[in-house]
């Protein structure tokens, strides 16, 4: 018969479940710290900030991550294509806004200046899911705010070919 749930655990299983947490937590700061992206590209090229890689309407792998990732989360409070929606559009202020802001609301999350009030925009700065595409999901939206990359699901111009 197999347990679901126990009542109690043993120090062995709590110490190994804080283990297994303390790991996942260091490596959610170590992801935050580490510049994710490889893809370099622009005039004003900065080593810390991320830039996204377009060609003819089509992007490179982590852009396409961005999106990909914007549109698990962030959609549902920033709109398709970041729009709006529940939350703030993106494009224009992601025009002025530099990355060093970005990451503070990424990482933190924003609770002041909220459009709508009791609205929160949540921290990803320690989910898993969400922080290791911190630089992606800012390449994606920098494309976008730009105006190099229209609505829409992008295609990737460095796509495996499947043969």
């Amino acid at each position: 018969m197999h347990v679901l749930f126990k009542e109690t655990i043993s120090t062995k299983e709590r110490l190994s479940a804080m283990l297994r947490l303390l790991g996942t937590t260091l490596f959610a700061g170590a992801v935050i710290i580490t510049p994710l992206s490889t893809s370099f590209a622009g005039e004003d090229e900065d080593d810390d900030i991320p830039q996204y890689q377009v060609k003819d309407g089509m992007v490179n792998k982590d852009t396409y991550q961005g999106f990909r990732r914007y549109h698990s989360e962030c959609h549902r409070c920033h709109g398709k294509d970041a729009l709006g929606h529940l939350g703030p559009e993106l494009l224009t202020p992601l025009k002025t806004m530099s990355y060093d802001d970005y990451a503070e609301v990424f990482i933190n999350g924003r609770s002041e200046g909220v459009a709508v009030a009791g609205n929160v925009m949540p921290a990803f700065g320690t989910d898993v899911n969400m922080a290791p595409y911190m630089d992606n999901i800012y390449m994606y939206l920098k494309a976008r705010s730009d105006g190099v990359l229209p609505p829409g699901r992008p295609e990737r111009f460095d796509a495996p070919v499947l043969e």
